[in-house]
């Protein structure tokens, strides 16, 4: 049940979902006011709203009770204020709370379609789904005896969450078996990563945040710490392509985590409350080491706040297409136990006063994911190749078209894969290329001195 709790600021995409993201001092509550109805409220138009109240009471084809009609008319009348306005009854504060957190009770697994099945994407770590042997490309045919066929991916979903503790059947076809088999799997808390890193070269690292929970800074944090064990990092891609938004804090924290001072966010907005500036704390997690940061059409709010900050104070190259241009602040207010209003209250700006509203984040290097075909060479053979070769001036190792054909493969992996990933990596070598060149510069003149 939706209790009654301080302002929660949101901050999401459209026809995404927004998430929480700022407060009131813990254990604050909001205080409602109602104006005085004949000093505010038009007499004409109240009269206009009840008499299509009453027709639509008295005349719809189907009986509808006062207190729905009145609910419907709370949601026209925020919907009609701009797209991020909306009425919250307790399922769609439940949904916001499961996306804020990142935890919810269900199965561990992300499914798609293909043609009229739903079919299992992957089974996440460490969940009942996992652990019940769940696997990529497993058809799932039934749940809980009712056939899958045909239904939508939202449905779908939807069929799967349940209480903690309840179980559910699943009848499974697999490749490689003759048969369709059951699996019965207990549902329990499922905690969604909203972060995770990779290797993408020797000394670089990829950082990928799909959206911004409550714990994604420190989830940053961690993930970098995992990959500096692996070795000096020389570089970073953030990746928050498709990134929705989410929680304000969180996307204040992971750029403070690459910044060692300056305004990192601030909000204006008519209420003296909506006005905040948020600041970055000495500290950078990766020493000045390069960043890249991929954006496109995708990337919302938060996502837009990080990618701007770092932008602004040139900590980073922003690479990819255009952001969303999501811009504005919701606040999300109880009006009883169970309903909740979530209200744009205010506009967000970077630290050099720009307005993302409508507008989004231009990345200094523009690159469209696109499918890469290579121009094949006609011909591979090297000197290494040929017979009776010299061998080489220094003593160095000898590489022939064999070894420069593994060579080749391994560094155009991610061409094939993502092509904007690819040219974010050959930045930062290039970024390092021009650092290590300065230092270099810098030593021998300070020899000469």
């Amino acid at each position: 049940m939706f209790t009654p709790k301080a302002l929660t600021t949101f901050i999401g995409a459209a026809a995404l979902t927004a998430l929480p993201l700022m407060g009131l001092s813990e254990g604050e509550s909001p205080a409602i006011t109602v104006p005085d109805a004949e000093t505010r409220l038009p007499l004409e138009d109240l009269r206009n709203f009840a008499k299509v109240f009453e027709q639509i009471r008295q005349g719809y084809i189907e009986e509808v009770d006062d207190s729905t009609l009145l609910e419907y008319a709370i949601k026209g009348m925020l919907q009609g204020l701009d797209p991020h306005s909306s009425y919250l009854d307790r399922e769609s504060f439940d949904d916001l709370q499961a996306n804020t957190t990142g935890e919810f009770a269900g199965l561990g697994i992300e499914v798609g379609i293909e043609g009229e099945h739903i079919t299992v994407v992957t089974p996440m770590d460490d969940t009942p789904a996992s652990r019940a042997g769940l696997k990529a490309g497993d058809v799932i045919l039934r749940l809980s005896g009712k056939s899958m066929k045909g239904v939508s991916l939202d449905e779908a979903v939807e069929r799967m969450r349940g209480p903690k503790g309840s179980s559910v059947t699943m009848t499974i076809a697999r490749k490689g078996y003759k048969e369709p088999f059951q699996v019965t799997i207990k549902r329990d808390t499922v905690r969604v990563r909203s972060v995770r890193s990779e290797l993408l070269d020797e000394g670089y690292g990829y950082l990928r945040i799909s959206q911004f929970q409550l714990d994604t800074g420190g989830d940053v944090a961690r993930e970098i710490q995992k990959l500096q064990r692996k070795g000096e990092l020389m570089g970073l891609v953030i990746d928050l392509r498709n990134n929705p938004g989410g929680v304000l804090q969180s996307s204040v924290e992971v750029a403070d985590a690459f910044l060692d001072e300056g305004l990192v966010v601030y909000t204006e907005g008519r209420n003296e409350s909506a006005n905040l500036k948020y600041s970055a704390e000495p500290g950078d997690l990766t020493d000045g080491a390069p960043l890249v940061v991929l954006i496109n059409e995708g990337s919302a709010s938060a996502a837009e706040i990080v990618a701007g900050a770092l932008q602004d104070h040139r900590r980073a190259v922003v690479m990819g297409t255009d952001s969303f241009g999501k811009g504005s602040v919701q606040t999300v207010i109880p009006i009883n136990n169970e309903r909740a209003i979530k209200l744009t209250t205010a506009l967000y700006f970077t630290p050099k006063g720009r307005s993302i509203q409508a507008q989004g984040i231009t990345p200094d290097i523009v690159v469209e994911r696109v499918k890469v075909t290579r121009v094949k060479p006609s011909s591979r053979t090297t000197e290494a190749d040929l017979a009776g070769h010299l061998g080489n001036g220094n003593g160095g190792e000898e590489r022939n078209s064999e070894d420069r054909k593994r060579e080749k493969e391994s560094r155009e992996d991610w061409l094939d894969r993502d092509n904007q990933i690819f040219e974010a990596l050959n930045v930062l070598k290039g970024l390092n290329l021009y650092a290590q060149r300065d230092r270099e510069t810098r030593a021998r003149f300070a020899r000469a001195d």
